[in-house]
């Protein structure tokens, strides 16, 4: 064991600080802590190791209400402890504040995050909570309707026709003893925005990024609703459809395949975090992105979404409900759909990534696979969007793959290839483009969007021109080579 990971901690030295560490271990999968092993998990002994294992146990019970395995252990002589911390069944708090542990980082949940934490250590999910204040004329007869026939068509809830409001309500397990579910709500509401303040969808029109701000809508209203007419705002203003013939027969397609738009859009309802942000649909002139706030589960991660993977919804109310409807399947193959519908369309493979707290999914035009990156990190890490010549692209993409770590699709990850690769487009784009314009384009924070770009300086990708008011110079294929 010489690497911390999602389950061990290395520390030189005891500080009451690493409650915290426990803390978080215990609220997520559990976990280990090293005292006495350095960074790469050497050890280097703790010369008060024999005090602290008779000290630790009291002060771990009294701060944290844990009584973790605590173990003295020696190596050359060395002696170090081994705090083993078993995930715990109830929520775990240390002076009033919940930690978690992801990946191997150690986060304070806070808001949203931590409702969410709260609510699942209780077996519950946020759509099966009661709204109080809520009663049956809060529903929407017309969804309900419109429901009942397309779960028919679905052939997934037979033999509803007939049903009242209420009976079929209580068949979905949308109504209660207790009172309307928020999944009845958000599903079928009059007014949903009337008891959930983000529940609406913000689509904005922008040009080559962000600071390009052209028009913008809002859809409101319940998930029905709201999926219905953000895609016709797609159709009729968002995008165009490009015209082609096959002979005397007119054709007209959107920019991007419906069935990709249509999962994209689904995923980003069923699975939301209700209790965060609203859902932000954004049209550029090379790509589309959408984001929704709630983090991936546990059980999955961006890498695993490419896999076969079992399905773990936010919401199981919500997703059972458009499962009927037949909107939706209940094996995980949202991702799988999609892929497939861009693969079909010529386009390139959609990008997923965790970013403010959500999950955002971008789709690249079709003519923009003339920009996919080769070379060294190649297609495993993303694309250029527009505006470059094919041999400087393909020379970015050679001096990308192979002068950072051997291809940062391959070393780095999907995720951090594709942000460098992006900062180069918006440069090459806007040159005096500043790093917090940056920050708000690729939804990442100043620190990191400085961090890539003094790593792309330092690889002769890029140069300042003019100081702080100057550009940012885009070094072309001679340049690079």
């Amino acid at each position: 064991m010489n690497s911390e990971s999602q389950n061990v901690e290395f520390k030189q030295s005891w500080h009451d600080d690493y409650l915290k560490w426990i803390c978080g271990f215990a609220n997520a999968q559990g976990g280990r802590i090293y005292i006495g092993k350095d960074d790469v998990g050497l050890v280097i002994g703790v010369s008060n190791a024999k005090k602290l294992l008779e000290n630790l146990p009291n002060k771990i019970r009294d701060q944290l209400g844990l009584m973790p395995a605590i173990n003295l252990q020696e190596d050359a002589g060395k002696p170090f402890l081994e705090i083993i911390v078993e995930p715990s069944t109830v929520p775990i708090s240390l002076r009033g504040a919940y930690y978690w542990r992801s990946g191997s980082v150690k986060q304070e949940l806070k808001g949203a995050a931590l409702n969410e934490f709260l609510l699942k250590k209780m077996g519950l999910t946020w759509d099966r909570a009661i709204q109080g204040n809520a009663c049956l004329d809060d529903i929407d007869e017309t969804t309900i309707e419109w429901f009942k026939n397309e779960a028919l068509t679905a052939g997934r809830l037979p033999n509803v026709s007939g049903l009242s409001t209420a009976t079929l309500l209580k068949k979905l397990r949308l109504l209660t003893k207790e009172g309307l579910t928020n999944a009845a709500l958000v599903l079928f509401g009059k007014d949903p925005g009337e008891f959930y303040a983000n529940l609406y969808v913000k689509i904005g029109r922008f040009g080559a990024s962000v600071v390009d701000m052209r028009f913008q809508e809002v859809c409101e209203g319940n998930l029905f609703q709201m999926m219905r007419e953000v895609m016709e705002q797609l159709e009729k203003k968002f995008l165009i459809k490009p015209v082609r013939f096959e002979g005397l027969r007119r054709i007209e397609e959107l920019e991007y395949p419906v069935p990709a738009l249509r999962e994209i859009l689904l995923n980003s309802l069923v699975h939301r975090n209700y209790m965060g942000s609203m859902t932000q649909l954004k049209v550029m002139d090379d790509r589309i992105s959408i984001w929704n706030a709630g983090t991936l589960p546990l059980e999955l991660s961006v890498e695993k979404l490419f896999e076969v993977h079992e399905s773990f919804p936010r919401n199981p109310l919500i997703a059972d409900v458009c499962y009927k409807a037949g909107y939706v399947d209940s094996w995980g193959r949202g991702v799988e759909k999609i892929a497939e519908a861009c693969t079909k369309a010529g386009l390139p493979r959609p990008f997923f990534a965790e970013r403010s707290g959500g999950v955002a999914v971008e789709l690249l035009k079709s003519q923009a696979s003339e920009t996919v990156v080769s070379g060294g990190g190649g297609n495993d890490f993303g694309t250029i969007s527009g505006g470059t010549s094919g041999k400087r692209r393909e020379s970015v993409g050679k001096t990308l793959g192979n002068g950072l770590g051997n291809g940062l699709g391959n070393g780095l990850g999907n995720e951090l290839g594709n942000t460098k690769v992006r900062i180069l487009s918006e440069m090459k784009q806007s040159p005096k483009i500043t790093g917090s314009q940056l920050a708000e384009i690729l939804e990442i924070s100043t620190t990191a969007v400085e961090k890539h770009i003094k790593q792309l300086r330092e690889s002769g990708l890029i140069q300042r021109v003019g100081g702080t008011r100057g550009y940012w110079e885009v070094l072309e294929e001679s340049e690079l080579s």
